[in-house]
């Protein structure tokens, strides 16, 4: 679905095929009889009279050719309310011929600024499609004109499309097929994010043997394809201040190693790359939109496939940290390579904080569904403000515990460590006690486990099914509201 947007300040006309005015949450008209001819208004008055006021948009036709839409806002609205509305008004009028749609702008009063930009961007979000390999795809669009003074200022706009940009740069990602988005493809097209601004390196086999991330390379190791480190500079302030860090789980396809998983549903292991695509997703949105800080974007980029050089249950292996690793069940891969990937990236970059984000376990969905992320964290102030901007965001988290009484099940006889709890219970806080460790210098930590974000079989309030994007808006919030 195409949607263009046209921002026209100039003044409003009567005549339109689809006239989209905002009314107050009791449907009081009274404000519009100098926007609508006295024989609509009457009739429109008529019909609410009789009609559920409880609907939050309502249309009414008064011919086949003009249809009034009317959208009730409540006085104190939120932003992730107002996206809302923009995603319900994408639903109901999508598929609909008359594709031209008027939005009086003016009509809009209510206590929250940037109204029509945050309805606008509820909607261009409801509105993604992964099509790509589709032979006939449906050459649909909606042309919006927003008309009258109550517009968002340029620099805003540019704020709304770095997101929704970094959104669907997330969802194209996650969307993609393994044979197609494996870990050479995926480095080639992290490495043209640099024509935006970023500084990218790319770190491959031979560099990471070197440094020695044998955990990370461990996982990667049954597979033909490469795999690789690839770190993504912005730097938006003039000083050398401390980097926000973010760390990515990019597994990009995971059978389970040896220890292969069920063919049932394994097709869905292609979203296992979900936590690399929220950092690439945040990191072009912070570059297009120019934030006003230093962060640094990491992701390990593996496949995890069964093989004659496939990593063994029983192998022990020393991580980027020294400290090594029992591995018991190739299929605990992605605390591995986030092992070496956080590691990296505090010694190397000595950030403010590191968020890391990873579909780890399954564990999490029976904790938490898809309502929120899994929240682990060393530090109760990053946690709040997480917390904080999820619930502005609808991109939620909820706060699991952390203590060193699960560390002993993840000790092990042979290594300093186990890579999974073999006595069963606890499967992502253990996940998250192992993450832990590779925190060698106190940093304020957070892990997010989006293993019931990251897709969604049936769509949510700001996606219509499939790879979600979670995470970009949330972090993007974080850095908007306490660190610029």
């Amino acid at each position: 679905m195409s949607i263009q947007i046209n921002y026209k300040a100039g003044p409003f006309k009567k005549k339109s095929s689809n006239l989209v005015l905002f009314v107050d949450e009791n449907f009081n008209i009274t404000g519009l009889k100098k926007l609508i001819s006295n024989g609509e208004y009457s009739f429109i008055g008529d019909l609410l009279a009789i009609n559920d006021k409880k609907k939050k948009i309502i249309a009414y036709d008064l011919n086949s050719r003009r249809r009034i839409i009317l959208i009730s806002i409540k006085k104190k609205i939120t932003t992730s309310e107002a996206e809302g509305l923009g995603a319900k008004f994408y639903d109901i009028f999508k598929d609909i011929k008359q594709n031209h749609f008027d939005i009086n702008s003016e009509t809009a009063k209510n206590t929250l600024k940037n109204f029509v930009g945050y309805f606008l961007h509820g909607l261009k979000l409801k509105s993604y499609i992964f099509d790509k390999y589709k032979s006939k795809k449906e050459k649909k669009n909606l042309i919006i004109n927003i008309l009258g003074k109550n517009i968002p200022s340029l620099k805003h706009q540019i704020k709304f499309q770095a997101v929704e940009n970094g959104t669907f740069f997330a969802r194209d990602l996650v969307s993609e097929p393994g044979n197609i988005l494996h870990p050479d493809e995926y480095a080639k097209r992290l490495n043209s994010l640099k024509k935006i601004g970023l500084k990218v390196n790319v770190y491959d086999e031979k560099k990471l043997k070197k440094l020695g991330m044998n955990t990370l390379l461990g996982v990667g190791q049954g597979s033909v394809r490469g795999s690789y480190l690839v770190t993504m500079e912005w730097k938006g302030k003039k000083d050398n201040s401390k980097p926000l860090a973010f760390v990515g789980k990019g597994v990009c396809f995971d059978t389970g190693g040896i220890s292969l998983k069920p063919a049932k549903f394994m097709e869905d292991m292609t979203y296992d790359m979900a936590g690399s695509a929220t950092v690439v997703g945040l990191m072009k949105s912070l570059a297009l939109r120019k934030a006003r800080v230093n962060a640094i974007g990491v992701v390990g980029l593996v496949e995890n496939m069964p093989g004659g050089n496939a990593q063994r249950p029983g192998d022990i292996v020393k991580s980027y940290s020294g400290k090594t690793v029992e591995i018991l069940n190739t299929d605990a891969e992605g605390r591995l390579v986030l092992a070496d990937a956080l590691t990296f990236t505090e010694e190397k970059y000595s950030p403010k904080f590191i968020v890391d984000l990873a579909t780890l376990t399954g564990a999490i969905i029976v904790s938490l569904g898809s309502e929120y992320a899994g929240l682990f964290s060393n530090d109760d102030k990053l946690s709040k403000q997480l917390i904080d901007v999820g619930e502005k965001t609808e991109e939620k988290v909820w706060r699991m515990p952390l203590n060193k009484n699960f560390d002993k099940l993840i000790d092990s006889k042979n290594a300093d460590m186990q890579n999974i709890n073999y006595v069963g219970g606890a499967g992502s806080t253990t996940a998250a006690q192992f993450l832990q460790r590779f925190i060698l210098n106190k940093t304020p930590w957070a892990h997010l486990d989006i293993a019931g974000m990251a897709f969604s079989k049936y769509g949510g309030a700001l996606n219509s099914g499939g790879a979600t994007g979670y995470g970009v808006r949330l972090l993007n919030k974080l850095v908007e509201d306490y660190y610029e």
